[in-house]
């Protein structure tokens, strides 16, 4: 089905310790990512780039949560452009950046269900669970902590954006190809009942069974899911310029498995494809996966 899509560029590099994420979104582009997406059917439109600081322009502050006063300021600009396009009918397709951006885009998407009075459910796409708090991550990088403040914990300036909390209720929050959790973490994955389904389960079940779970706790009396892709929860063989990678995650043919589930759901309100780093990436090869993996969740088929 013919869909009218928004491109929406955050090169956001303050989140995390390695620098060169805020390249993402050019490499996305240079892949071919809006006329790939054209030649399927949809409307495309991009704005462009929304503006974010650079880390040389101003100081660290809270070595808890690293420059997060500047990461909430730009999380806020993308929860309005990502309201604005669905307002107008777009799905919005966010490139970042770092994962600290998820608290905006997604925040976006539940801010307007909410005027419905509607609830939006999460797949969360990554090697990580990003449900870190100040007091308990051992970087103090933001980048692992949007999830937790998605659903209403740790940085109060992301739990507070668009004055409601939480944006998702933890239960309708799935994890999938999780295999790098700190001890809190895990904790707080079992005490929130948010569903993990880590590498061992799709080892042991295969990614089909683990999706139709994931989908169906997602959407569940939910209006809508938000689509968040750590381009780690690829493993690195085929996605090497990544923020953080970590050995062992989602094969290939899993990942598109994956989206491509997701496209047959209907149920996809946003996506967000996050932390390409060109930096350290072999010809554009994660970032060309990137577009593949939009498409197929925009609806791709082999035959």
């Amino acid at each position: 089905m013919a869909q009218k899509i928004r491109i929406i560029g955050v090169p956001m590099d303050l989140g995390a310790s390695r620098r060169g994420v805020d390249m993402g979104p050019s490499a996305l582009r240079v892949a071919g990512l809006q006329a790939r997406i054209k030649h399927l059917g949809h409307t495309v439109e991009d704005i462009g780039n929304l503006i974010v600081k650079q880390p040389e322009e101003m100081p660290m502050g809270e070595k808890r949560a690293k420059y997060v006063a500047e990461i909430a300021d730009a999380c806020n600009d993308l929860g309005l452009a990502v309201q604005k396009s669905l307002e107008e009918g777009f799905l919005p397709l966010v490139l970042g950046g770092d994962h600290s951006i998820a608290a905006g885009s997604i925040s976006g998407v539940a801010a307007h269900f909410r005027k419905e009075k509607k609830q939006i459910g999460c797949i969360w796409l990554d090697a990580h669970s990003d449900m870190n708090t100040p007091d308990s991550s051992p970087s103090g990088n933001v980048h692992g902590m949007p999830l937790a403040g998605i659903m209403g914990y740790g940085v109060p300036e992301l739990q507070d954006l668009f004055n409601f909390k939480p944006k998702i209720e933890p239960q309708n929050v799935v994890l999938v190809g999780v295999r790098d959790l700190d001890s809190h973490e895990k904790k707080f994955i079992k005490k929130l009942g948010v569903r993990a389904f880590t590498m061992r389960d799709i080892d042991e079940r295969g990614m089909r069974e683990v999706m139709a779970d994931a989908l169906k706790c997602a959407m569940d009396d939910t209006d809508g899911i938000a689509v968040s892709l750590d381009m780690d929860f690829v493993d690195p063989s085929d996605a090497p310029g990544v923020g953080t990678p970590v050995r062992g995650g989602a094969t290939y043919r899993e990942a598109h498995l994956a989206l491509e589930m997701i496209a047959d759901s209907e149920a996809m309100v946003s996506m967000e494809i996050v932390e390409i780093n060109p930096v350290i990436d072999e010809h554009n090869r994660t970032a060309t996966l990137g577009v593949e993996l939009a498409l197929s969740a925009l609806g791709k088929k082999i035959l």
